[in-house]
This record gives C-alpha cells, sequence and structure tokens, in this order.
C-alpha cells in the first residue's frame, strides 16, 4: 500500500537542521521505539515533511531537504517583542531565573492561545522574546524509513488523527 490522503503512516526518521554557525545539527530521532504516526494528508505534518513521503511504502527508505518556507516558515521578525517586565512578577517579586535567557515560556496572548516564548533578553523594564518556532528560518533535512501503511478508520478520517 502506498502513502496517500486518509493512510495511517507510521516511519522513524532522524532529523537534522541546518542552523546558523552550523553545518547540520541533530534534533530529533523518532526509532522503531517510539515511531512517528500520522494522518497523511489533513494538515498534521509540516507540507515538505508530506510531500517527501507521497507515494513511499513500507520498506522504502526516505532523504529529503525541505526548505525552511516549506516547513516552519521563516522567521518573522514580527514575531519577536518586549513585554513589560512587570507581567513576570509573582507577588510583586520578578524570578529572574525564569528570565534567563534562552529559556523558553508559556505565555498567552489576549485570546487565551498558549505560546511559547523565548527569552532573548531583559533590562530594567522590558523583557525581549521570540515567538517564532524554533526551527523557522531553518533548512530541515530528514532520513528514515516507512514502517507502516494502512487505511484510515472512519473515526480517524472524522476526528483529523490517528488512534
Amino acid at each position: 500500500m502506498q502513502i496517500a490522503n486518509n493512510k495511517v503512516v507510521t516511519v522513524t526518521y532522524r532529523l537534522q537542521a541546518n542552523l546558523p554557525a552550523e553545518e547540520k545539527r541533530h534534533i530529533e530521532t523518532a526509532d522503531a521505539s517510539q515511531p512517528l504516526k500520522f494522518l497523511y494528508g489533513v494538515g498534521m505534518m509540516i507540507p515538505g515533511f508530506e510531500r517527501g513521503l507521497e507515494g513511499k511504502g513500507v520498506g522504502d527508505a526516505f532523504d529529503f531537504t525541505i526548505q525552511a518556507t516549506d516547513a516552519y516558515g521563516d522567521a518573522d521578525e514580527t514575531a519577536v517583542i518586549s513585554l513589560p517586565i512587570d507581567i513576570f512578577k509573582v507577588e510583586d517579586v520578578i524570578d529572574f531565573e525564569i528570565l534567563k535567557i534562552g529559556n523558553v515560556l508559556p505565555m498567552s496572548d489576549n485570546q487565551g492561545n498558549v505560546l511559547n516564548g523565548r527569552v532573548l533578553g531583559y533590562d530594567d523594564t522590558t523583557v525581549k522574546m521570540d515567538f517564532n518556532h524554533p526551527l523557522a528560518g531553518h533548512t530541515l533535512h530528514f532520513a528514515g524509513e516507512i514502517v507502516e501503511v494502512r487505511e484510515a478508520t472512519e473515526e480517524e478520517i472524522t476526528h483529523g488523527h490517528v488512534h
């Protein structure tokens, strides 16, 4: 069976990304003990990943590169913002351990959506945070194997994810 829309696909892979000042850096691995299982063609995965798997079947190897625009997009300068430092107070005290540069903090927007922001720096009045996806602006490289392809159940198709 070949990978196509509304098929449940199971893969193992190794993900590397081209990051600044580095050739390629290992990001994550999905191995046989914890493979990635997803419903193909419903928008669960980045577009370039699905295109790289299209038409493949069980046992097929894959090895492809995805440009940033086809993955998590280019880094968006408007996603780097300065917030008032006072919002980080708990009982009128700022915990500077959580404001450590590089820390990723869960934040909420005005609609209550949770967004992860990385602390870039702070001063006496503001905290500069980056809300871009950590891999935005980076080229990704996937190499792996198709472990299983099966028909999705009606329930999986209706819910838009694997059960």
